[in-house]
Parts: C-alpha cells; sequence; structure tokens
C-alpha cells in the first residue's frame, strides 16, 4: 500500500497508532481494549479525541467555502468609474462601474463588485470620481499641420490654401517636420481624449512611427494629388509612395493604412480611379475631401454639369457597396451635398466626417446633419488639421456640432446631446469602417477608453453625465488615456511621450517655420 502503516505502542495505557507515512495521525483506540487505565487517562483521551474531531469539522468546511468560491480568472487591467457609459446599441449606463482588460481587448463590463468577484487583476485604475467612456474617434485630421496652428487665420479656405498653406508645405514640409508635428499632435489628442483618428498628409510613413510611438490607433492616408508636393513630384510618384506605405503597415496592430486622393479638384479622373483600384487590390480604406466649399460645388457643375459627389459617382469612385468590407471609404466634409448626394453615399456605405468647427472658421458651409442621420449614413466628427480650426480637441468639436445644428435647422432638439456623442465614439467608429473593434466598450473590442474628471468647479453640480461631457466638458478635463489596453496616460502624466520633449521640439522647428514664410 502507498499509506504504509507504522508500528502500533501504547501510551499512558491508551491504544495508538502513529503516523502514517504521509503524516497523517490516526485516532486513538477508545473502544476500551485498553487496560489498567485511570480516569485522568480516558479524559485525556477523549478530549484529544474530540479535538481531532473538531480539527476535521473546522477543514472540511474551509475546504467547502472555498470550492463555493468562484475561481477569479487573472486579466491585466480593471478601470473602476464613478459611471460608465458603454455606448453600447443599449447606450448602457453603469453607476457605478468597471471595465474589464486582458491585453488588448474588453474581456466584461459590469458592476464592480461583480467583476471584482469574476477577475483578479494586474492593475486597477481607480478612478471613482470620473467617468468612463470609449474613446474619442476623430475621423478627419492632419496631425502634421500643428505646425502651421495661428500661422494664417481669419482668410476664405482657397485663399488660406493657395496663398499661405501650400506655399508654407512647399518650403517646409520634411520627415522631420512630419515626425515633430506628428508627435505634437499624438500628445494633444492623447491628453484631450482621442484614441482613434484618421490622417492624410505627406512623409506618411512619419506619421505612422510616431503614431505608433505615441501608443494612439490611426487609419493614416497618403496624399495623392495632381501637383508637385514635398513627398512626390508626380501622382504616379504618390501611388508608388502609397503602395509601399501599404505594405509597409497592411497588417499593423494599430495602422490602417488608407490611399487618400485629396479632392475631385485637386485630382483628375485617371489618378482618382487608381487610386481607388489601389485601394481595391490591397483592401483598405480611401479618404478623400468631398465638397467642402460652393467653390468645388461651382466648378464641378461648371465642368461636369453635376455635383462632386454625383460626379464620383459617374466615374466609378465610390464602388458597389459590397466593396465594404475591403474597401471603405471616408469622405471628409461633405457640405456642399443635395438629397440626391445624400441617397448615393447612403446606397454606396460611404461614411462622412463632419468638421464643424474648421467650417465655420473657414466659413466654408454648413453641412446638412439632420439629412445625414434621417437617411442613416454612418457619420461622424472632425477636427480638420490645427491649421484651420486651431486645436484637436474633440469635446470641443461635439458642443459645436450640437450648437451648429441648432443654430442651422432653428431646432433646439437637433443633435441633442446623445447624438453629439454618438458621432465622437461608435458613429466615428462607424465612418471609419472600424465599429466593430472600437467606439464602444464591449467585451471583444478593443480596450480604447478614457477617463473623465467631474470635480471642477465648471462641472458642478452633475445632473446628467451626457449633456456634462458635451456641454461643458474640455479636453483637458481627460484624466486617463487607455489604447489597445495600454496605458498612454494616467492622472494626466504622460506614459508613452515625453511631454517636455516633444513641445520643446515643436517649438525649435516652429522658429524655422516662421523664417521660412516670413512672419
Amino acid at each position: 500500500m502507498h499509506e504504509r502503516m507504522v508500528d502500533e505502542t501504547h501510551r499512558h495505557g491508551v491504544h495508538y497508532t502513529r503516523r502514517s507515512s504521509s503524516g497523517i495521525r490516526l485516532r486513538p483506540d477508545t473502544t476500551g481494549e485498553r487496560k489498567g487505565t485511570t480516569n485522568g487517562d480516558a479524559w485525556t483521551s477523549a478530549i484529544e479525541s474530540v479535538s481531532m474531531r473538531a480539527n476535521l469539522v473546522t477543514i472540511v468546511a474551509a475546504v467547502g467555502v472555498l470550492a463555493a468560491q468562484p475561481v477569479r480568472t487573472p486579466i491585466s487591467l480593471v478601470v473602476v468609474g464613478k459611471t460608465v457609459l458603454t455606448q453600447n446599441v443599449r447606450r448602457q449606463v453603469l453607476s457605478p462601474g468597471a471595465v474589464a482588460i486582458n491585453g488588448n481587448a474588453i474581456v466584461d463590463v459590469d458592476a464592480p463588485t461583480t467583476i471584482a468577484l469574476k477577475y483578479r487583476a494586474g492593475e486597477t485604475i481607480n478612478a471613482r470620481d470620473e467617468i468612463v467612456l470609449p474613446g474619442l474617434v476623430n475621423t478627419h485630421t492632419h496631425a502634421p499641420m500643428v505646425m502651421y496652428r495661428g500661422l494664417a487665420d481669419d482668410l476664405a479656405l482657397m485663399e488660406w490654401l493657395n496663398k499661405y498653406i501650400f506655399p508654407a508645405e512647399a518650403k517646409t514640409v520634411s520627415p522631420e517636420m512630419v515626425r515633430v508635428g506628428t508627435r505634437l499632435a499624438a500628445l494633444e489628442m492623447i491628453e484631450s481624449g482621442t484614441t482613434t483618428y484618421a490622417d492624410m498628409y505627406y512623409f506618411e510613413e512619419e506619421v505612422a512611427r510616431a503614431t505608433k510611438e505615441a501608443g494612439l490607433r490611426g487609419v493614416l492616408g497618403e496624399t495623392i494629388i495632381q501637383f508637385p508636393v514635398a513627398d512626390a513630384k508626380t501622382p504616379i510618384e504618390g501611388l508608388a509612395r502609397t503602395e509601399r506605405f501599404i505594405k509597409l503597415y497592411k497588417d499593423d496592430a494599430l495602422i490602417v493604412p488608407a490611399v487618400a486622393p485629396h479632392a475631385m479638384y485637386t485630382n483628375d479622373k485617371a489618378t482618382l480611379l487608381a487610386s481607388v483600384q489601389l485601394a481595391r487590390r490591397y483592401g483598405v480604406p480611401v479618404i478623400i475631401h468631398l465638397a467642402e466649399t460652393e467653390n468645388e460645388l461651382k466648378t464641378a457643375r461648371e465642368q461636369y454639369q453635376m455635383t462632386p459627389t454625383a460626379y464620383l459617382e459617374s466615374i466609378g469612385f465610390w464602388g458597389p457597396p459590397s466593396d465594404r468590407q475591403n474597401t471603405h471609404t471616408i469622405a471628409a466634409h461633405g457640405v456642399w451635398v443635395n438629397d440626391e448626394d445624400v441617397a448615393i453615399l447612403k446606397r454606396r456605405g460611404i461614411g462622412v466626417s463632419h468638421n464643424p468647427e474648421s467650417n465655420m472658421k473657414l466659413s466654408s458651409g454648413t453641412a446638412p446633419v439632420a439629412k445625414y442621420l434621417a437617411a442613416g449614413v454612418a457619420l461622424g466628427l472632425g477636427t480638420d488639421g490645427a491649421a484651420s480650426n486651431n486645436d484637436l480637441d474633440m469635446f470641443e468639436a461635439m458642443r459645436q456640432a450640437s450648437f451648429l445644428a441648432k443654430h442651422a435647422t432653428g431646432d433646439p432638439t437637433a443633435v441633442p446631446a446623445q447624438t453629439a456623442l454618438d458621432l465622437a465614439t461608435i458613429g466615428g467608429a462607424r465612418a471609419l469602417g472600424m465599429e466593430r473593434l472600437t467606439g464602444s466598450l464591449e467585451p471583444g473590442k478593443r480596450a480604447d477608453l478614457i477617463t473623465v474628471s467631474m470635480n471642477s468647479a465648471r462641472q458642478t453640480p452633475l445632473y446628467d453625465a451626457v449633456s456634462h461631457l458635451v456641454y461643458v466638458t474640455r479636453g483637458d478635463d481627460v484624466r486617463t488615456t487607455i489604447v489597445d489596453g495600454k496605458v498612454l496616460m494616467k492622472d494626466r502624466q504622460m506614459k508613452t511621450l515625453d511631454r517636455a520633449a516633444v513641445i520643446a521640439d515643436a517649438n525649435r522647428l516652429a522658429a524655422r517655420v516662421k523664417e521660412a514664410v516670413g512672419r
């Protein structure tokens, strides 16, 4: 036998069996077969016997309690909040709430007590006085153009572009400028709660490197344009650069490469179609400016006797809706559109980026947001570049989108707070074709989330969390930013970027930009 019994002995007249080889002590024999026992000996024996039974009962009870406890699954991170806005299909709100994260994915969203019983976290972020919500999605910007912030203001779009921005870019755009500018933009976005953004610029491989360094998620498009620019002298060169960029980042965890023909009015038909064909070949998105100004509309009508949207439809640029899973198109602005245009965009599954601040600042017009929403167009919010905004604060974009819609329609119920929040989160993700990946806090999606403080005088009292986020909150109220399960900023302390170094580099480069443009 495995448990070998050792010899027996008599001690104090009580028959005992010694410990087995496994170390288990057997009960004393109290059956009366002992000889010459005294009352004291019998009492001692009885006490020892009862003690052993009690210990055994205690052990059995403890084992039962442990067996009844659920096994806690080890995970990497839990974020606990005063309120969690999931932005799921039911727009579920948990007060309090917690988000359980393992690796780069959300595994559960529930009450803190429930999460604590189910999971053992390697790290817990206690945001019990803060609102937890999905990271914001900026559907259109030009990240490096933060270096031109304030360089030219109070101008119409075409004058702003032709007299100031295009000449400034011709003199100053370089891999270094793009890298330094993107780091500054990434710092601003992380500090103001943006976790995913769509970009269109030059030397996009530098944008991608800086974006990954910061830890952000990006849909990044290499610009293709008819005239010579810093990284390509011809559209053919631009297409070749774009293809190399796609191959470099096609399977990246954070970067989605895209093809970005600048606009209908800056590219001919052949270049526009070559851009779409390249995107379809590799199954990547397309980004384009669409119907941003009245001048663009007039040009299209004069040259093609149709709107910009209809013209792109006529040449096959939008493609069939069946392409959506492989080639998703994001149209920035969409201001000067009619009902037929809206129907085309809906039918083709095009994502539209509404940029209220830059459209107002450049007096470009007002996008028909109510029509887009009524038609079911995939609509998101964008800041545009900081050269025309002049910041990358998506909270400000939410507020202005709501205010502008109310003003333009004369309807105070237009774009209510919940709708504005939708446009900046799950709506933005849908506009980018990424709604299965991000935009809401749901199990299986990437862990892209932020926490927002509600303790300032400006935010007191708090009756409605969604109302406060849209109408009161500013970017600097964001406390913590997490992308792909990685903490990029915690309690306003940057984890991935050296804030002082990023700002110092930008200021050094700005001095050279100022000198180059004669400011």
